[in-house]
């Protein structure tokens, strides 16, 4: 979809949806666009403007701010700009903040 992701297990059944969210990643925080999937188990979150590598990394995944539930998209095209969409979204809540 063009939005790489880091993947952790997801904690509790709480979380669903996306969220507004830091990363730590070797004691730096970056803000990230998180996706909470309970049915599958994981936790996605796309680190927004990160060049790096996390393969093999070890991350924590903060939940800011819930920005809306999940949806069921018919398309992939559908789902891609909806993604955009809550990039730009939490990057606004973030640049809200600074």
């Amino acid at each position: 979809m063009g939005y790489p992701t880091a993947n952790i297990e997801l904690q509790g059944k709480g979380a669903d949806g996306i969220y507004a969210a830091r990363v730590d990643v070797d004691g730096i925080s970056h803000a990230a666009a998180a996706f909470a999937d309970p049915k599958r188990g994981v936790l996605e979150a796309h680190l927004l403007d990160f060049f790096g590598d996390l393969y093999d990394q070890e991350i924590s995944i903060e939940l800011v701010k819930k920005m809306r539930d999940t949806e069921d998209f018919k398309t992939d095209e559908a789902l891609k700009a909806a993604i955009g969409e809550d990039v730009n979204s939490v990057r606004q809540y973030f640049n809200d903040r600074e």
